[in-house]
């Protein structure tokens, strides 16, 4: 077993409130749920408006297929519209 851990730091430029901030987080996180069969969590910067770190988990019994799929959440995470990604690692265990 394979266990692939993403840590997505990003930047919200449309976010003015944590109010703005959740609503886009919400929707990524349940694209990438729902998308990607993924687990995710807000892990840091809980307290800033524009900024947000997301941890992002998913297991599979093949490192190269772990490492393709880690990819593909990326680019859809680069593509999205309301945010930037500032820095991301990526760790399989």
């Amino acid at each position: 077993m394979n266990v692939g851990a993403l840590r997505i730091e990003m930047h919200i430029a449309d976010a003015l409130s944590l109010k703005d901030k959740r609503k886009v987080l919400n929707m990524i996180k349940d694209r990438l749920k729902n998308k990607f069969n993924a687990s995710v969590a807000e892990v840091d910067e809980m307290d800033k408006w524009q900024k947000a770190v997301l941890g992002i988990s998913v297991v599979s019994n093949d490192k190269k297929h772990l490492y393709s799929y880690m990819d593909k959440i990326v680019d859809f995470l680069e593509d999205y519209n309301k945010l930037t990604i500032i820095d991301y690692t990526l760790e399989v265990l």
